[in-house]
């Protein structure tokens, strides 16, 4: 679940191993930058770290970050049990 905190949304997402980590970030990837909109985040191992907030809007939450977050949860919605 996303929570704002500090002006981000921000979510931890926890993957069977790192491969499928990495595959997921591959898939944001393409989705933001269809968007022309790139998170922060982190990986270690199998867990992703996503924080989002809009720089041009002074690094604060806006409707951008909102579609993107929903393009997240829909991509993991569709996506096969590993």
């Amino acid at each position: 679940m996303w929570t704002e905190q500090d002006n981000k949304l921000c979510q931890s997402f926890e993957f069977a191993d790192f491969r499928a980590a990495f595959l997921f970030m591959t898939q944001v990837a393409e989705i933001a930058e269809a968007m022309n909109h790139h998170p922060w985040w982190s990986n270690v191992y199998n867990e992703v770290m996503i924080k989002l907030s809009t720089h041009d809007a002074g690094d604060v939450v806006t409707e951008k970050d909102r579609q993107l977050a929903a393009a997240i949860d829909l991509l993991l919605e569709n996506r096969p049990e590993a």
